[in-house]
């Protein structure tokens, strides 16, 4: 088998020179520290990415887009198709778990200062990257047709409505019309399986080149150790081994969660019925949504509404830019202005979360 492989190796490496791939293997090292952990995470996002398209062509298979076959064809995945059940539940944890780990992700990043200079189109393609894969969820959760999706969609739509000149025609093009109908489902498949991938694929490229160019971020305390007294280890094998090695440990969770917590289908969509109490949108957008309840319907001159979603907007946008912004450090304060501003965005959103939940 090792002479097979060797040969093929050869064969390939006498047409295309695989030395720079050899270089990188073999010179590619990663910094050893009490933070290394976070290194992981960016790899096991890209794990269930994987997961997301693999679980995600298999379902393609048998469902059928449409306002008179979607719900229908999921419920034949999940009762006839063999382990068809198991492939959904996987896709929608799988789902879950990548936002999850992608806000850690971006997160360890920020507390690090990973997003420092030469890093600062790392952070954002990383950010952007996070951005497409909340439209995932948004343009995925439709797509089995049933009632809570339905009118999560359309408070979600409506939402996106507030936007002062833009919002109405985006309204209408989200939904192909004034309303959430099947022209809606099949926009939001087209989306899902097309248009998200591909641009989704573009940067995720970027951002992976750009990290393999740069290699891994060093912490300032390491930087400024003796030579002597770093520790690094090969990327390859004994990173990626530990890479691998965690990958298996969340697909075990993975599966566990798909097994005794299945997704349920709920009931089919019906425009005429009314909303069921409690609709709520996924958790990853529960801090916003939670919100946006807690505004007054005025402040000052615009609707409340309207006031969040553009803070929001803005926020986003002022995050995304990080590496640019250039704020004095104080020498006497424990913790600089930045990573104060990151701690009231997790605990901001944490809060939100759960009282999204509980009220």
């Amino acid at each position: 088998m090792k002479k097979i492989s060797n040969k093929l190796i050869n064969w390939i490496d006498e047409r295309y020179d695989l030395t720079p791939v050899r270089n990188l293997l073999q010179h590619k090292k990663v910094p050893m520290h009490r933070h290394s952990v976070w290194y992981y995470m960016g790899g096991v996002t890209l794990f269930l990415f994987m997961v997301q398209l693999f679980t995600g062509i298999l379902l393609l298979l048998y469902y059928r887009p449409g306002e008179d076959s979607a719900f229908e064809s999921v419920r034949f995945i999940v009762t006839e198709v063999k382990f068809g059940w198991l492939i959904r539940n996987v896709h929608s944890w799988s789902a879950n778990l990548l936002v999850f780990f992608a806000f850690i992700h971006m997160f360890s990043v920020f507390f690090s200062k990973a997003y420092e200079k030469p890093r600062e189109l790392t952070w954002v393609t990383g950010f952007i990257i996070l951005v497409f894969t909340l439209a995932f969820g948004f343009s995925g959760y439709l797509l089995p047709w049933n009632e809570l999706a339905f009118f999560a969609t359309k408070v979600g739509t409506d939402i996106v409505g507030v936007l002062p000149l833009v919002g109405e025609p985006l309204k209408v093009l989200l939904r192909g019309g004034e309303d959430v109908t099947g022209a809606t489902l099949s926009r939001f498949f087209g989306i899902h399986v097309a248009i998200l991938p591909a641009i989704f694929s573009f940067f995720l490229a970027l951002h992976l080149i750009f990290i393999q160019r740069q290699g891994m971020h060093e912490p300032e305390k390491f930087k400024n150790l003796p030579e002597e007294k770093k520790k690094y280890i090969p990327f390859f094998p004994d990173f990626a081994l530990k890479d691998l090695l965690l990958w298996v440990v969340v697909f075990n969770i993975l599966i566990f969660l798909a097994l005794y917590f299945p997704w349920e289908l709920g009931n089919k969509a019906d425009a005429f019925a009314p909303a069921p109490k409690g609709i709520r949108p996924e958790w990853y957008f529960m801090f916003m949504f939670q919100s946006l309840k807690f505004l007054p319907p005025h402040l000052w001159f615009i609707e409340g509404e309207l006031f969040g979603v553009i803070a929001f907007g803005l926020i986003g946008l002022v995050w995304m830019l990080i590496p640019y912004i250039k704020i004095k450090n104080r020498q006497n304060w424990k913790y600089q202005p930045l990573t104060i501003l990151g701690v009231v965005a997790v605990v901001f959103i944490f809060i939100m979360t759960i009282l999204g939940y509980i009220l």
